[in-house]
């Protein structure tokens, strides 16, 4: 079973993406802020992170960046509302992007487009190995 880690300092959020990838299949973990996520991806060996960017304690971006300097093949998919400011919900789902993130969605987060966003990470994951045998 694959396994995805939420990472969201609301905890409905958190709680509403569990549920929805939980019945979809997933084995689902979750963190309160990008300290939290970066102790649970290395307890867990997600496959798949979905994080919000604006957090207290550790902000998606720093998330992301420090993720993928530990972990350059971690599978991202970043979501913001923009909190007080969402005028700069693009912006900052460009700076995810330029950080490393795969995939990048404004919330709210619609669960069908996640899903396929996380579908398409563990596909990636699944053919790059093959691409790479002689």
């Amino acid at each position: 079973m694959a396994k995805v880690l939420v990472i969201d300092d609301e905890r409905e959020a958190r709680e509403a993406l569990r549920t929805f990838l939980d019945l979809a299949g997933y084995d689902v973990y979750q963190a309160r802020d990008g300290e939290e996520g970066l102790i649970r991806y290395d307890e867990s060996s997600p496959d798949v992170v979905v994080t919000d960017i604006l957090m207290p304690n550790k902000e998606g971006l720093e998330t992301i960046r420090e993720l993928k300097e530990r972990h350059p093949d971690a599978r991202v998919i970043a979501c913001t509302g923009g909190g007080r400011l969402p005028h700069l919900s693009g912006e900052l789902l460009d700076y995810a992007e330029i950080l490393g993130a795969d995939h990048v969605m404004e919330k709210p987060v619609n669960p069908n487009a996640l899903l396929g966003m996380v579908k398409d990470l563990l596909e990636r994951a699944i053919r790059l190995p093959a691409m790479a045998a002689p």
